[in-house]
């Protein structure tokens, strides 16, 4: 039996991983395409005049299954992967992609579609209907619905390609990151890291049966020594380790992908009759066009860059007075900063780890969306997991109603990609008289629990757990009727307010004391502690902002080209970053060969989309400051924005929270960085 075909009887309908096979991902996918094919096919053959319900509400369902297959299989590869998935990986991404081409260039199915919506004045739909026929109609069109003959089949090569190019990008960073390994024979060169970093290293030593210590490039050791290891050349070993990760001579060069990507991209968004692929993406975002990005940055970069150069001066500074020789470099800058925070701030990570296991922050978060949205969880040991680092918890809603299912998958392991991200396996709907309710996913690399310690979490590490369960909750609230429009399906830069806004939580006393507690001794975070964690949220803003930007203007410098990308890659990124940078190139670093956000996840012409939603949470939360951050009313407001998703557009939804739209006023205060 075929797990993935005939679904096993499972609590909540969850997924059966310990049934699930590699080998059972490519006769699934194969047989809920030909399911869906003949589905659509009845659509697009219906002798009866088209209507909203035997086109767009049959059509939105005709591919539940294999969403569901798909959307686990690229889970996994993301966060469970093996040579096995991978290479099935390689061969299903362009079938789906290819699928997908054909739904959406099938002539017979979209006429039926436009007939619909030519005739939308005449029908009396609610305002989610209206929004799925509208989202479905322009996405037919800017997918290419209205090209005829060969460019049709060239639409279908071009997006065969980028799912190639993609997958392949993927895994030479996963690749690269996975190979390094830097084996220390004695404590010399240990000298500075906390005590469970050299214990992470001793164990992975033992996992390798060698002598000493062993480190990779998981963020978590890696973040850990550019901050802490007193050896500058130590620093600077990771350093050019990490920022040449797909760029060196080899096999796993990403240079050629990249401008596969850019230029395929490019040629496609041109056949669509765009200029370029950043003018089709933004179409459909809130931002709109590429000059209203381009200016949005721009501005920001008017007052980050004085307060990044003013960061690094005084970091430079310190540096100097504390025995540095010559300029901080780039390697040096996270280990001096954190030792100014200190001096400074009179805090640092080693100070606050032991206030934050994260059992009590995962509990915090939970209490804090009680306390906000009426939520409790439960734990549940019987539910299948891919993974024994996997937990699953049942989510009940003020009524007691299930809402529903949460996983959460927190240390790093080989097959499992870096980062941090939230993902969903199955997304809320209601068919007929069945509401389906979705199974979620948070997914980190945080630093593993030893033999003699818990998992201790640096106050970053604290704030990522929370921005990616307020991406679970923009998920797990959802209410809705079709699976498009729900949850995180909404425009890609309205889809970080609700995981950034959770981040202020994280700087306030009243939260901070619900689970901020020492994990031996169990006493509260000191309330001098929790001032200057408050006072920390300006320390390196100008230099924090000016290196988002940074991303920012890299992305639109690669989407926003109206010809062909034929430069070098290592030429390309100087020039289009050249405004925001505060060292040096350092000879062979290339950040865009490991830039996953744009060249494989989906924020392609969408990384400023970051600091755009900053400005949304920034404003959004100011409410909740001025109302009190467990205010009922203000949280029912903005459980709106939780639970409507892509139902109503985002401006409309956010000025409805707000009675007004966004200011960057409140950005720039938090920041501290105001004209």
């Amino acid at each position: 039996m075929n797990p993935l075909i005939e679904f096993p009887k499972t609590p909540f309908e969850s997924l059966d991983f310990n049934k699930i096979k590699p080998e059972h991902f490519m006769p699934s996918v194969l047989h809920w395409m030909d399911v869906s094919r003949k589905r659509i096919d009845v659509i697009s053959t219906n002798s009866e005049l088209p209507s909203f319900k035997n086109t767009l509400i049959e059509l939105e369902f005709s591919t539940e299954e294999l969403n569901i297959v798909s959307g686990c299989f690229f889970n996994l590869n993301s966060a469970e992967t093996n040579d096995d998935i991978q290479k099935i990986a390689r061969e299903l991404s362009p079938k789906l992609s290819l699928f997908h081409n054909e739904i959406l260039l099938n002539q017979k199915l979209f006429e039926r579609i436009k007939e619909v919506w030519n005739k939308r004045n005449d029908l009396e739909l609610s305002s989610e209907e209206h929004r799925l026929l509208k989202e479905s109609y322009e996405g037919f069109v800017r997918n290419g619905a209205l090209l005829q003959g060969e460019q049709r089949e060239q639409l279908k090569v071009y997006s065969e390609k980028l799912s190639k190019l993609s997958l392949s990008f993927g895994e030479n960073v996963l690749k690269e990151t996975q190979d390094f390994e830097y084996h220390a024979a004695n404590t010399e060169q240990l000298e500075g890291l906390s005590a469970a970093t050299v214990e992470a290293a001793k164990s992975l030593a033992q996992e390798r049966n060698k002598e000493g210590f062993v480190f990779g490039l998981d963020m978590p050791t890696y973040m850990s020594i550019m901050k802490y290891s007193n050896s500058s050349k130590f620093r600077e070993h990771f350093y050019r380790a990490y920022s040449t990760r797909a760029a060196k001579d080899n096999e796993f060069n990403n240079e050629e992908n990249i401008k596969g990507l850019v230029n395929t991209r490019h040629s496609k968004a041109q056949l669509l009759g765009f200029n370029s692929h950043a003018e089709l993406t933004l179409h459909k975002r809130m931002a709109k066009t590429p000059h209203t990005v381009l200016s949005f940055l721009n501005d920001l970069k008017e007052l980050a860059k004085p307060a990044a150069q003013k960061d690094l001066k005084e970091v430079q500074t310190f540096a100097a007075e504390h025995g540095h020789q010559g300029d901080v470099m780039a390697w040096d800058f996270s280990y001096w900063s954190e030792k100014l925070k200190k001096a400074k701030l009179e805090l640092d990570d080693t100070l606050l780890k032991p206030y934050f296991m994260i059992e009590n922050v995962l509990s915090g978060v939970f209490e804090i969306s009680r306390k906000l949205y009426g939520l409790s969880f439960k734990k549940n040991v019987e539910i299948a997991v891919y993974h024994s680092d996997v937990d699953v918890y049942e989510v009940y809603d003020s009524n007691g109603d299930f809402l529903s299912l949460l996983y959460t998958d927190f240390f790093p392991r080989e097959g499992k990609r870096a980062g941090a991200w939230m993902t969903s396996y199955r997304s809320m709907s209601a068919k007929e008289t069945k509401v389906i309710r979705p199974h979620v996913s948070i997914v980190c690399n945080f630093t593993k629990p030893t033999v003699d310690k818990p998992s201790l979490l640096t106050f970053n590490e604290v704030t990522t757990l929370f921005h990616e369960f307020g991406h679970a909750l923009h998920g797990m609230m959802a209410r809705g009727t079709y699976p498009s429009l729900t949850g995180t399906n909404v425009y890609w830069d309205f889809v970080e307010l609700p995981s950034q806004i959770l981040e202020n939580w994280c700087y306030e006393p009243k939260a901070l004391e619900l689970f901020a507690k020492h994990y031996e001794t169990g006493e509260v975070l000191p309330k001098e502690y929790i001032d200057r964690i408050v006072e920390s949220q300006q320390f390196m803003e100008g230099y924090m902002t000016l290196r988002q930007l940074n991303f920012g203007y890299l992305d639109m410098a690669y989407h926003n080209l109206n010809s062909p990308l034929e430069s070098s890659i290592a030429e390309f990124e100087k020039y289009a970053t050249s405004d925001t940078q505060l060292f040096e190139p350092l000879e062979g670093s290339i950040s865009s060969t490991a830039f996953s956000h744009i060249f494989q996840g989906g924020y392609s012409a969408g990384y400023y989309s970051y600091k755009w939603a900053e400005v949304l949470d920034a404003d959004a939360f100011e409410l909740f400051k001025e109302k009190g951050i467990f205010n009922k009313e203000v949280a029912s407001r903005f459980a709106e924005i939780l639970s409507r998703g892509g139902t109503e557009a985002p401006d409309q939804l956010y000025k409805k929270f707000r009675n007004r739209n966004p200011s960057v006023e409140a950005l720039l205060k938090r920041a501290g960085i105001a004209s």
